[in-house]
């Protein structure tokens, strides 16, 4: 038997996202099956929608997820249905990295959550009119009106959560607060530097206000972004529309530098200037992705004072300890995700992407169903 449901479907490379009936698999054991409320869009979900990826298409996106749990497979043990539940990315859990807590580096995990749009056994969970469609995205696919989620990609929330606030805390905002908490951890009275102060950059802003970090100092060329950072927790902010980092880092600091950088723009001329604005034993974060061969140089002899320069999946994150973290710490108030999100219908997720990639919404978030 299958679930027919509506998805916001892309056919092909470049193509937009336009709503469609697809049938729905049903629960097989250790998968969940979840009615989506809302679903937060990211710029993976946009990188894999032009063809930067070898996402199979036609296929359906979406991996921050929320909703309600309807059914479940055999094996599941961590929710039953009528659970609340936020979404993630999935991964194996048997292998050295899974074991070692760190599930973002897993050994499946390119292929069970960016490339394979299908189950590991290459069954496919999507399908329209009786033919396979690329589903199965970050173990979910949840732009739609029903998910299949992986176990492991669910993590049990409380039964009033506003699930169409927390969706985005699966990918965007666990990658900004765990690149400060997970990586960085500084030192009381440490400088960190956030290069681009969009969602994933400004999670970072608030968890490193959050932490006993001294400076905090963001980088954007958009004023009403730098505006925001600093309402957020931002010391210092930096707008090299008119002017040179390297210059401006060396001001605010007295030449000294700053012991973490957390570059999440993708520019390789950012990152370069990141790098190279680290203090002895600082630390660079990689989180934005460039296009595939990217290249940045490094001086070598910069390095040799105990500099890091370190790329970052999912900010490192264990799901199911830190996301109900973050989410007592945004129904608490003190992780106002709230400033960054722009609610948009189901059937406006079009004017959701032409929004983001105009800059004009931070954090799109779709209201998918009534809670």
């Amino acid at each position: 038997m299958t679930t027919a449901t509506t998805a916001a479907i892309v056919e092909s490379a470049g193509a937009p996202f336009t709503l469609t009936r697809i049938d729905l698999d049903d629960p097989r054991p250790g998968e969940v099956l979840v009615r989506i409320v809302a679903a937060g869009l990211c710029h993976t979900d946009l990188g894999v929608a032009a063809g930067a990826l070898p996402f199979p298409l036609p296929g359906v996106l979406g991996h921050e997820g929320a909703g309600i749990v309807e059914a479940v497979g055999s094996g599941v043990t961590s929710v039953v249905p009528g659970d609340r539940v936020l979404l993630s990315f999935t991964s194996c859990g048997a292998c050295g990295n899974c074991r070692d807590g760190h599930p973002a580096y897993c050994a499946t995990w390119l292929p069970a959550n960016l490339l394979g749009g299908r189950r590991a056994d290459g069954s496919a969970t999507l399908t329209r009119g009786g033919q396979p469609v690329g589903g199965h995205f970050f173990g979910q696919s949840s732009f739609a009106r029903h998910a299949l989620a992986d176990e492991r990609s669910v993590v049990k929330v409380a039964p009033d959560a506003p699930l169409d606030l927390l969706a985005p805390l699966g990918c965007g905002v666990l990658t900004g607060a765990g690149a400060i908490w997970n990586v960085l951890k500084p030192r009381p009275g440490a400088t960190l530097m956030i290069t681009g102060a969009g969602a994933v950059g400004l999670s970072a802003v608030m968890a490193a206000r959050l932490s006993p970090a001294g400076r905090i100092i963001v980088v954007d060329r958009v004023p009403g972004r730098l505006k925001l950072a600093g309402e957020l927790g931002a010391t210092d902010t930096i707008d090299t529309t008119g002017r040179d980092l390297a210059d401006a880092v060396a001001e605010l600091t007295d030449g000294h530098g700053v012991d973490g950088v957390v570059e999440t723009t993708g520019a390789a001329g950012v990152l370069q200037a990141g790098v190279g604005a680290l203090a002895a034993r600082g630390t660079a974060v990689i989180v934005g992705a460039p296009a595939f061969g990217t290249a940045v140089p490094v001086d070598v002899n910069h390095m040799l004072g105990g500099r890091t320069v370190t790329g970052l999946t999912l900010g490192d994150s264990e799901t199911q300890a830190l996301i109900p973290v973050l989410v007592d710490l945004v129904t608490s108030g003190r992780l106002p995700i709230d400033r960054l999100v722009r609610h948009y219908a189901f059937e406006d997720i079009q004017q959701a992407v032409t929004d983001v990639v105009a800059g004009d919404t931070i954090k799109p978030v779709l209201r998918v169903s009534r809670p």
